[in-house]
């Protein structure tokens, strides 16, 4: 402090003004630092002392450095290291020379220029920016927002306190930060702050959102499982009451069953040999009608002789009255022979008494009216042994079901699939059996049908039966029309056990009804064959096309097990596919002949030859006819009484050349028109489906043409 203080004003300004700009650069530009000369001096001591150990070499080749680089002294000087005092007085003695000799050396101008160059540009052009040094009263301050910009470069404030001090009259214009430029600054800092917070705010509302998401997922959660086990509830229960529903019926049927036993019959074991077999023992209904036809026979047979003998007392007519004289004598004779005079020694027994001729009508009314009593008791004995034989059937067929269903391995209802609760048997066929049963998941009844393998077959026969029932499968799946049952599932139970799952119908099928009912009327036969056609578009309208080619009365299915009703075709087993690469113009091959019910398969099917024959879907057309005839004649057109190997063997369908009517029941014309066209020999005269969908006969009356059949627009 003594050394600087020895200095000259002028020298001493200089490094006032020197220390002050860079204790201002280092301090972002703070006035604070600045206002006082005390203050400034204090704060320049303070940082000439830091400043010493970062100086170079000499203030010479600093300063000459300074002006050759462009670059501030301010900002150069802090960076230097200060020589020692002999330096100090070195420069004195240089500048007290210099004035002496009168040349008016300012240094000045250098560090004016050097202002004047920080204003431009703020950084020298060769050096990076300077460290930034701050003075001990400063050091522990918080540099405002900005600050990195204002220690880049030099500090306005400073550069103007500097310029003014060494050139107080010059003006000059200068680029500096004003206090606006700070106010956008901290406008926007604001802005971003209002940003941040509102982002932060709606952080904070989607955190909070997401937490109320969250219980309400864990609440829903909690709700879904209580529900669940609610409904686990339910099912259980509503299994026990299905089971128990299903035991009250199996064993009310068993009651029925042997309470119909005794008063229907049933089945008795009988020994042929050393082998047994079954015989059927009419129950006490039926002894009781045998019985009263005999005894109707028996007072038929009495009247019969009773007239005989009132014949015999029939008074003589008018005309054997007339002539008493002529045969009087000859009757004397035989009325003394009669009675055994003369000659005679037997007595023989004397002519019945003849009647009056009032009496003899009177008698023979009497035996008239006797007879057509007995007739009438015959005809009602013969129509109650008849309801007697259809509810015998059912007997039968129940008792056979019953036999069934205690053999099967099922009867314990079983859950299959963990979804169906099988409830009872409702028939058996050679290698299936199809249960009643409960959909669990979609709670509605279905129809299980169970295939079981003959655990005994080989694998390749196993194998063509499981390629067979997937194919049923696979064409019955896509199927979804109102006369078509639908087909739900399909399912493995193990390698010789599989499932497929149908639609239920509570009825029975046709076959069923034309047993118990013989025939119907030809207005309920025609429905059955409409709603018959209409399926049959149907199949034949998708892509690819299919014959049923299996259509019987057996696979349609009475819904309310009544013919005025509406039916469903089922089992499509032995269905053709009539896809482009088999089918062709007249047709596709019949690659399963010997496969199907005879009575309703067209001659085609039973041609021999060297090339299996061409089918199309005029063979279901066919099976419609046939259907038709039975319902409305109650017998089948060919081969009624005969069994199928009898068909084959005697060529009965080959020789189905036309159709013959029955004189009764009576039928319409139209319906017999129908049946030819249906039945046709030849295959190319025959209707196919679609011709037959638009027959007049089908149409509703209304549209109807009187004489071609056309429609009638």
């Amino acid at each position: 402090m003594d050394e600087l203080q020895s200095l000259d004003p002028r020298r001493q300004e200089l490094l006032e003004a020197r220390f002050i700009g860079g204790v201002s650069g280092s301090t972002g530009g703070s006035t604070g630092s600045t206002s006082g000369g005390a203050k400034a001096l204090t704060n320049n001591e303070c940082s000439n002392h830091s400043f010493g150990s970062l100086g170079s070499s000499s203030d010479k080749e600093s300063e000459g450095s300074d002006v050759k680089r462009g670059s501030s002294p301010a900002y150069s000087t802090p960076e230097k290291k200060h020589s020692e005092s002999s330096r100090g007085r070195k420069r004195k003695a240089e500048t007290q020379s210099e004035s002496s000799q009168g040349k008016s050396v300012v240094r000045g101008p250098k560090i004016s220029d050097y202002f004047d160059f920080q204003g431009g540009n703020g950084s020298s052009p060769v050096r990076g920016p300077p460290p930034v040094i701050r003075s001990p009263q400063n050091s522990h301050s918080h540099s405002a927002p900005g600050s990195t910009i204002r220690q880049n470069s030099s500090s306005p404030t400073s550069l103007s306190f500097g310029d003014h001090m060494m050139h107080p009259k010059q003006l000059s214009i200068k680029c500096v930060q004003t206090d606006l430029t700070v106010l956008k600054l901290a406008a926007l800092e604001s802005n971003k702050n209002l940003d941040l917070e509102k982002k932060e705010g709606r952080i904070d509302d989607l955190l909070r959102a997401n937490c109320d998401l969250r219980r309400q997922i864990d609440e829903q959660q909690k709700l879904l499982e209580k529900y669940k086990e609610r409904l686990n509830k339910c099912i259980t229960m509503s299994k026990k009451l299905l089971i128990e529903k299903s035991t009250q019926e199996k064993q009310a049927c068993r009651e029925k069953s042997m309470q119909d036993r005794l008063r229907l019959g049933h089945f008795t074991t009988v020994r042929h040999g050393a082998s047994f077999t079954e015989q059927w023992t009419d129950g006490f209904a039926f002894q009781n009608l045998v019985k009263q036809q005999e005894w109707i026979n028996q007072q038929r047979e009495e009247i019969e002789r009773q007239r005989k003998l009132l014949a015999k007392r029939k008074p003589p007519t008018t005309n054997s009255s007339q002539a008493p004289t002529t045969n009087s004598e000859p009757k004397q004779r035989k009325t003394k022979a009669v009675n055994g005079s003369e000659s005679d020694p037997f007595l023989k027994p004397s002519l019945p008494q003849l009647l009056t001729l009032a009496e003899y009508h009177e008698q023979e009314e009497i035996f008239k009216l006797r007879l057509g009593h007995l007739k009438k008791e015959e005809a009602e004995i013969q129509a109650e042994l008849e309801r007697l034989e259809r509810v015998r059937n059912l007997h039968i067929r129940e008792l056979k079901r019953i036999s069934n269903e205690d053999s099967s391995q099922f009867k314990d209802h079983p859950t299959l699939n963990e979804r169906y609760l099988l409830l009872h048997l409702l028939g058996r066929g050679g290698f299936s059996e199809v249960y009643k049963a409960f959909d669990l998941f979609e709670q509605r009844y279905a129809a299980v049908k169970i295939h079981q393998l003959n655990k005994n077959w080989r694998e390749e026969k196993k194998e063509n039966y499981h390629k067979h029932a997937c194919r049923e499968y696979r064409i019955h799946k896509q199927l979804d029309h109102p006369r078509i049952v639908k087909l739900y599932d399909y399912f493995s139970l193990d390698t010789d056990t599989f499932c497929t799952v149908l639609e239920y119908c509570e009825g029975n099928d046709l076959d069923f009804y034309l047993k118990q009912h013989k025939l119907m009327s030809e207005k309920e036969a025609r429905s059955i064959v409409m709603q018959i056609v209409n399926a049959l578009r149907y199949l034949n309208e998708i892509k690819p096309p299919i014959i049923h080619y299996d259509l019987k009365p057996g696979n349609i299915l009475l819904v309310d097990g009544t013919a005025c009703g509406e039916i469903k075709i089922t089992d499509f087993g032995l269905s053709k596919i009539m896809d482009d690469d088999n089918y062709g113009v007249d047709g596709m091959d019949l690659t399963s002949q010997g496969a199907g019910t005879y009575w309703y398969l067209p001659p085609e099917c039973f041609v021999v030859g060297k090339e299996p024959p061409k089918i199309s879907n005029k063979v279901d057309v066919w099976s419609v006819g046939v259907i038709f005839f039975q319902c409305l004649y109650g017998r089948k057109p060919f081969g009624h009484n005969q069994s199928q190997q009898d068909i084959l063997q005697e060529n009965t369908i080959l020789k189905a050349t036309e159709v013959q009517f029955p004189v009764k029941p009576v039928a319409s014309n139209e319906a017999k028109a129908f049946i030819r066209r249906c039945l046709a020999y030849r295959k190319e005269d025959r209707f196919d489906v679609h011709q037959l969908g638009s027959d007049s006969y089908l149409l509703p009356h209304m549209r109807r043409s009187n004489s071609s059949g056309n429609l009638q627009m």
